[in-house]
């Protein structure tokens, strides 16, 4: 019986403390509220062009699980994070409480309809060409790699010119 208190006292201390302990979570900042969208979709739609590039326009916020989730994932994956890198321009268009950019989202055919995050790319014009809705390149419980170089090799500059597709 001296055992079963002593294992019970040792319990509860152990779920107290563990209780009591601070639990941090350190902020995600992958998106800046304060940043001027339009003038990063310029500069990045200027270099593209210069670059025979397109542009990737990822829409989402610090608050988005899978934003992060899929910013994590390019970044843990080299094959997807150089592909994106050689082939496009990429801007990190924010939306959260403190600045949901309506001004350039409306511009933009309103992509939020789709979720977040949602991708946009825009040709060396700055003119959009196609707004992907990221729920359709998820597989299992995240997005699936092959599923996002599906996409983004249908939609770099190259894949467009008549000389890359002919029957």
């Amino acid at each position: 019986m001296k055992r079963i208190i002593i294992l019970f006292a040792v319990l509860f201390i152990s779920a107290a403390a563990f209780a009591q302990a601070p639990v941090t979570k350190e902020a995600v900042h992958i998106y800046n509220p304060k940043a001027n969208a339009q003038a990063d979709i310029n500069t990045a739609v200027a270099k593209a062009k210069k670059e025979g590039k397109h542009v990737f326009v990822q829409v989402g916020g610090n608050w988005c699980i899978w934003c992060i989730r899929f910013h994590d994932l390019v970044n843990a994956t080299p094959e997807l994070k150089n592909y994106l890198n050689n082939n496009y321009e990429t801007v990190l268009l924010n939306y959260s409480p403190e600045n949901k950019n309506e001004a350039i989202l409306k511009k933009l055919n309103y992509p939020g309809r789709f979720g977040f995050p949602v991708f946009l790319i825009l040709d060396g014009n700055g003119k959009l060409i196609h707004t992907q809705n990221s729920e359709y390149l998820e597989e299992g419980g995240g997005h699936s790699v092959k599923k996002v170089m599906g996409f983004l090799k249908n939609w770099n500059a190259g894949a467009l010119k008549p000389e890359n597709n002919k029957s």
